[in-house]
C-alpha cells in the first residue's frame, strides 16, 4: 500500500515534466530531459510504486481533457504506456480506465488520435494477457529465438567520424558495451519467466523465490520455462476471446513445476503472507550496434548482415520462395522461343480439349510441374516502384502489439525484422542519411530483397560541435533538430536537450570498474526515444542536376536534403565557354543571372516565373522558419545587387528577396562560376558550375517497369511516356513521439 509521503513525490516529479514542455526559464531549459528519466528510476527501484504512478497519470489526463490542454496529452500518454509496459501488479480498473481514456481520444484530430489508437490496441492486448508487451519486446530485441514470436529488431547507431569528435565516439561506445555486458541471454530469459508470471499471479506469485530459483536454474532448464511461458501468452494472444482462467492455469501449472507444488501453494495461500517484496525486474536496453559510418554502402550492407548473418550461406526459405513466384527481378530478361505447332484453326485443335481432366489426376499434376519455354511472367506487386513499407504516406497506422511495421507486403513472406537506424550529427550527418536513403531506395527497385523482410525506421539525434555564444555556425547545423522540436514538444523535452549530456560524459574519465552499476541517462533516453518514436514526420529529399563550364564534363546529378547554398566564383569562363558576357551589363559585385521557377502557389496551379538579376548568391532551404509554412516546398533567397547613383558617384547595395518554390533552374549569364554547396557540408561542394536544376527527387523508377518498355514498339512508348502517371517524390521519415503537433 502506497504511502501519501510516496504519492506526493511522484505528483510533484509528474508536474516537473509537465512544466518542462513550457519550460521559458533557463534554470528549467538546463534541466530538461532528467525530470522524466528520474520519475521512471524512481519507478525501476521500487516497483510497488508504479500502480501509484499510473493513477497520477491518469488524473492529469483525465485533468487535460476536461481542460482541453491537448499539448500534454502525448507526453502522458508515453509515460503512461511505458510504465505499463515495465510495471507487474496493475488492477484491472485502471487497465479499463486508461483504455476507456484512449478511445475517447479516438475522437480528436491527428496526431492524437494516431497516438490513442496505437496505445489503445497494446493496452487491449496486455488487460487480456498482462506481461504479454514485456515479453515480446525483449524478445524482439534481445534477438531471442522463438517459433511462435520469430520478430527480430535491431538499433543500427551510425556517426561520422569526421562530424562527431573521437571523445564522444568513445564515450559512446563504452556507455552502449558496459550495459550489454550484463544483458547476457539467460539473464534476459530470467527476466521474461518472472515478469510474466508476476504480472499474471500477482500476490499469488512468490517473486523473491522465483528469482533465486531461476538464478540457480541451467541454461537448459532456463530454456524450458522460457518456452514453456511464450508458449502460454502466444497462445493465448492469438485465441479469439482469450480465456483468462485458462491462461492462469497453464502458467500455475509452469509456476508449480519451477517451485514445486509445496512451495507454490504456501506462496498462493491468503493466511500467508509472502515474505518480501518482489524485486525490481530491469527492462533490458535494446541490442545496439555501434558503425563509424566511413563507407558509403555501409547501411546497405550492415541491413542485409541483420537479414543473412555471414554465417548463413545460403538465403533463407522466404526469399527462395519469393524467386520461386517470379518476385525476384533477374538480371536480364531472356527470351527462350519454342516452335508452335497450333495453326490457330478452332477445328484443328484435338478432340475432346473442352473436357479438362481430374484435379486430381496425373495430367494436371504433371502440367504443374512442367513449364514451357517463353518469357517468364511475373506478378509484381502493384506499387513495386514504392517499398510501401519504408515510408508509408501519413495517416493513422494500425499496430497490432508486433514491432512496427510488421504485417505481409508480399503473399507467404512475413516482415519479421525492424531495423531501427539513428543517426547522431548536425545536418550534414541528415544529408549523408538521405544520400544512403536513396540509394537503398533505388537499389531496392532493381533487387526487391531487403522490403519484403524488413522495416526499415529511422532516428535522429542532434549533436553539435561546442561553438561559442556568439557563432551562428551552431545554430544553422541544427536547423532540421530545431524544426523536429517546433514540431513535437516531446521530442524537444527529450531529444533535443540530450546533446550537452553527451558532450559532458565524453569530458568524464572513462571508469574501469565494469562491476560498479551505474544509470547511463544517455542510453536510457536512446532507448526510450528508439522504443516510443513511432510517429514520422516526412521530408522532401530534392535532386539537383548540376552542369559544368567546361563542356567535355559530363553533367552530374546529386541530392540534398535541407539547403543548397550558390556562391559566385571570382573565375571566369573559359574563352570558348558556353555563356559568354552578355554585352552591356555593368560591372558589380555578384554575377548576372537568369532564374526560372515555379511558383509555389495555395491552389497548386502552375506559373511559371523567369527573371535576370544581379546576385552575389543564393540559398535554397527546404525546411521552413516558421511552423506555419509549409515544409515540402523550397525556401530561395538571393541576395539581389541594387544599383544606385548619387553625388558620390555609383554605389552598389544587396537587398534579400524570397520566394517559395519546388523547382527552380538557375544559369550565370556572365563570366562569373557559381560554386554550389549541398547540406552545408564543405565535402560536397561542387565547383566551375555553369547552371544547375534542382527539383523534388522522384521516386526511383522500377526495373520491371523499365523492362516492359523493352518489348514495346517506339509508337508504343512515346504512348506510354505520355500517359503514364506523374512520379511521386521521394520523402524521407524521421521517426518522432508525435509527428507533426499543429
Amino acid at each position: 500500500m502506497e504511502t501519501p509521503d510516496v504519492e506526493l513525490d511522484l505528483q510533484r516529479s509528474v508536474h516537473a515534466v509537465l512544466r518542462e514542455l513550457s519550460a521559458q526559464a533557463p534554470a528549467l531549459q538546463r534541466n530538461q530531459g532528467m525530470w522524466r528519466w528520474s520519475l521512471h528510476k524512481k519507478v525501476e527501484r521500487d516497483p510497488a510504486k508504479s500502480p501509484a504512478l499510473v493513477r497520477i497519470l491518469l488524473r492529469e489526463l483525465e485533468k487535460a481533457e476536461r481542460e482541453d490542454i491537448r499539448r500534454v496529452i502525448i507526453p502522458l500518454l508515453h509515460t503512461l504506456m511505458y510504465v505499463l509496459t515495465k510495471a507487474t501488479g496493475i488492477t484491472e480498473e485502471l487497465y479499463r480506465r486508461t483504455y476507456a481514456f484512449c478511445v475517447r481520444s479516438l475522437t480528436l484530430p491527428a496526431p492524437y488520435c494516431t497516438v490513442a489508437l496505437d496505445c489503445a490496441i497494446r493496452l487491449k492486448t496486455e488487460k487480456a494477457v498482462p506481461g504479454t508487451l514485456y515479453q515480446r519486446l525483449v524478445i524482439a530485441e534481445q534477438n531471442l529465438r522463438s517459433d511462435l514470436y520469430p520478430y527480430q529488431e535491431r538499433v543500427f547507431l551510425f556517426v561520422d567520424p569526421e562530424l562527431v569528435s573521437p571523445s564522444v565516439c568513445s564515450a559512446l561506445l563504452l556507455e552502449i558495451e558496459a550495459a550489454q555486458l550484463q544483458q547476457t541471454p539467460e539473464a534476459c530469459m530470467r527476466h521474461v519467466v518472472s515478469h510474466t508470471l508476476q504480472a499474471a499471479l500477482g500476490e499469488a506469485c512468490h517473486a523473491g523465490a522465483l528469482q533465486r530459483k531461476l538464478q540457480a536454474s541451467p541454461r537448459r532448464a532456463l530454456e524450458h520455462y522460457f518456452h514453456a511461458v511464450v508458449t502460454a501468452v502466444e497462445q493465448t494472444v492469438s485465441e479469439p476471446s482469450p480465456s483468462r482462467k485458462g491462461h492462469l492455469e497453464r502458467l500455475q501449472e509452469i509456476y508449480s513445476s519451477l517451485l514445486g507444488p509445496a512451495a507454490a501453494s504456501r506462496g498462493s495461500c491468503s493466511g500467508d503472507p509472502l515474505p518480501d517484496l518482489p524485486p525490481s525486474i530491469p527492462l533490458p536496453s535494446p541490442h545496439i550496434a555501434f558503425h563509424l559510418w566511413t563507407d558509403e554502402e555501409q547501411l546497405w550492407k550492415e541491413l542485409m548482415f541483420f537479414l543473412h548473418p555471414p554465417s548463413q550461406s545460403c538465403l533463407s526459405a522466404n526469399l527462395k520462395a519469393l524467386d520461386l513466384q517470379g518476385l525476384l527481378p533477374d538480371q536480364e530478361l531472356a527470351r527462350a522461343s519454342t516452335l508452335s505447332t497450333d495453326s490457330g484453326i478452332e477445328r484443328d485443335l484435338p478432340l475432346g480439349v473442352d473436357e479438362l481432366p481430374a484435379p486430381s489426376s496425373p495430367e494436371m499434376e504433371r502440367a504443374g510441374l512442367q513449364r514451357k519455354g517463353g518469357i517468364k511472367k511475373r506478378v509484381w506487386p502493384p506499387d513495386i516502384s514504392m517499398p510501401g513499407g519504408w515510408d508509408e504516406p501519413p495517416g493513422l497506422h494500425r499496430r497490432t502489439g508486433r514491432p512496427s511495421g510488421d504485417g505481409e507486403l508480399l503473399p507467404g513472406v512475413s516482415r519479421l525484422h525492424t531495423a531501427r537506424v539513428l543517426v547522431l550529427g548536425d545536418d550534414r550527418m541528415l544529408g549523408r542519411l538521405a544520400r544512403a536513403y536513396h540509394s537503398l531506395r533505388k537499389r531496392e527497385t532493381q533487387t526487391f530483397c531487403l522490403t519484403p523482410r524488413l522495416s526499415l525506421q529511422l532516428y535522429y539525434i542532434p549533436v553539435l560541435t561546442p561553438e561559442k555564444p556568439a557563432s551562428s555556425r551552431h545554430s544553422e547545423l541544427g536547423e532540421l533538430a530545431a524544426f523536429l522540436g517546433r514540431a513535437d514538444p516531446w521530442y524537444e523535452s527529450t531529444v533535443n536537450t540530450l546533446c550537452p549530456a553527451i558532450h559532458k560524459l565524453a569530458e568524464m574519465p572513462p571508469s574501469l570498474d565494469a562491476s560498479r552499476t551505474v544509470d547511463p541517462f544517455i542510453l536510457d533516453v536512446i532507448t526510450y526515444y528508439v522504443r516510443l518514436g513511432t510517429q514520422p514526420i516526412y521530408f522532401q529529399i530534392y535532386t539537383v542536376k548540376i552542369f559544368f563550364s567546361d563542356l567535355s564534363q559530363d553533367p552530374t546529378e546529386d541530392i540534398f536534403l535541407t539547403e543548397l547554398k550558390v556562391k559566385i566564383q571570382d573565375s571566369k569562363f573559359p574563352k570558348d565557354g558556353a555563356s559568354p558576357r552578355r554585352r552591356g551589363v555593368a560591372e558589380g559585385p555578384g554575377a548576372e543571372l537568369s532564374i526560372c521557377y515555379q511558383k509555389a502557389l495555395l491552389s497548386h496551379r502552375t506559373q511559371q516565373v523567369t527573371v535576370s538579376l544581379r546576385a552575389t548568391g543564393l540559398v535554397l532551404k527546404a525546411l521552413p522558419a516558421s511552423d506555419t509554412e509549409d515544409h515540402l516546398c523550397l525556401n530561395v533567397s538571393v541576395m539581389e545587387v541594387v544599383k544606385s547613383s548619387n553625388l558620390a558617384g555609383r554605389s552598389f547595395s544587396t537587398v534579400t528577396n524570397t520566394f517559395r518554390t519546388a523547382n527552380i533552374h538557375v544559369q550565370s549569364q556572365d563570366q562569373r562560376l557559381l560554386t554550389l554547396l549541398l547540406d552545408k557540408d564543405n565535402r560536397r561542394t561542387f565547383r566551375d558550375v555553369a547552371r544547375f536544376e534542382v527539383a523534388p527527387c522522384p521516386e526511383p523508377c522500377s526495373g520491371p517497369q523499365k523492362s516492359k518498355m523493352l518489348w514495346l514498339s517506339s509508337h508504343q512508348q512515346k504512348e506510354m511516356e505520355r500517359t503514364k502517371v506523374k512520379p511521386r517524390p521521394l520523402l524521407m521519415p524521421i521517426n518522432t513521439f508525435s509527428g507533426i503537433v499543429q
